[in-house]
């Protein structure tokens, strides 16, 4: 791949089946583009769906907000690939919401905010972008075995913007973490999340692991994760562990809400004029998959509201 300025020609426009069970109208967001409008949308970007759960805080927090999500479906997993790969699609899919007309981007995928939020930043600074870090700050600021762990993908782990966590605040306070990977978590997600799969399996024989070693919280480093917490949250229950499980999707919402107050960009109520509680999820992916539409709906649920992109 070319380190040359992504060509977005090579990203192929697909519509998507549209499912009966969500309401589904088709948009052309390129008209009108204006960056610094507070009717401008929010982009997320994701190689896959896992941002998704970060759209769920961030519809929560910010309801009146107009949101467009990519999802580079195309080239996923990230989480294997080499970081100035990653790096190359992170541009790539900025630049797409970017001409979009986004007021500001989430970079949704940990892999991609540990090896290309800092060049996103460089190409586009007058842009605000917000990228990702597993919630490990406050999980070892409130550890009190001084033993945390990470469950994260390979190139989060090994990124950049984890192990400086590790290296400023960790060492210092002497906390020990422990970082955990399993290739077979995000497809076990996308596959409807079996609890009777060797997957789920392997994930309780953790839980005894982490307990074992007194470790008393575990941080959820990728955006697919927050979907299986409830698992988690109920086997920890069940066995009476003293662990605690955190995700950082909260903490990124309310940087975004921050961030757009800050630059008198959030969107008023009476902006936006709709029949519906909230302005629907426009969607994207750089390729269909048959799967793709009703794991969308699956993960978001039946009552929110989608418009899939020309």
């Amino acid at each position: 791949m070319s380190t040359a300025a992504p060509v977005l020609s090579s990203i192929p426009d697909r519509l998507f089946t549209n499912p009966s069970d969500i309401t589904v109208d088709l948009v052309d967001c390129k008209n009108d583009i204006n960056h610094k409008n507070d009717l401008a949308p929010i982009g997320l970007f994701d190689s896959g769906v896992g941002g998704l759960s970060v759209y769920l805080h961030l519809a929560q927090q910010l309801p009146s907000e107009r949101y467009i999500y990519y999802a580079d479906t195309l080239h996923v997993p990230y989480g294997n690939r080499e970081s100035q790969d990653i790096k190359e699609l992170t541009l790539t899919a900025v630049e797409w919401l970017y001409q979009r007309g986004c007021k500001l981007i989430v970079i949704a995928c940990n892999s991609a905010s540990a090896h290309g939020l800092e060049a996103a930043r460089q190409h586009y600074p007058n842009l605000p972008i917000v990228g990702l870090v597993p919630a490990l700050k406050p999980a070892v600021i409130a550890s009190k075995s001084g033993h945390v762990a990470v469950l994260a993908t390979k190139a989060t782990l090994d990124g950049t913007l984890l192990n400086q966590v590790i290296t400023d605040v960790a060492l210092p306070s002497r906390t020990q973490v422990t970082k955990y990977f399993d290739p077979q978590l995000v497809p076990w997600v996308e596959s409807g999340m079996p609890e009777m799969s060797e997957v789920a399996q392997r994930l309780r024989q953790q839980l005894q692991h982490f307990a074992h070693a007194k470790v008393d919280y575990l941080v959820l480093g990728c955006t697919h994760y927050p979907f299986f917490k409830e698992f988690l949250v109920n086997e920890i229950q069940s066995k009476q562990f003293a662990i605690q499980v955190v995700d950082s999707g909260q903490a990124i919402a309310t940087r975004v809400q921050s961030l757009l107050a800050e630059k008198k960009l959030l969107a008023q109520k009476a902006s936006l004029a709709t029949c519906h509680n909230r302005p629907p999820l426009i969607f994207y992916a750089s390729r269909y998959d048959e799967r793709l539409d009703k794991l969308v709906t699956r993960l978001l649920g039946e009552q929110v509201k989608i418009e899939y992109m020309l």
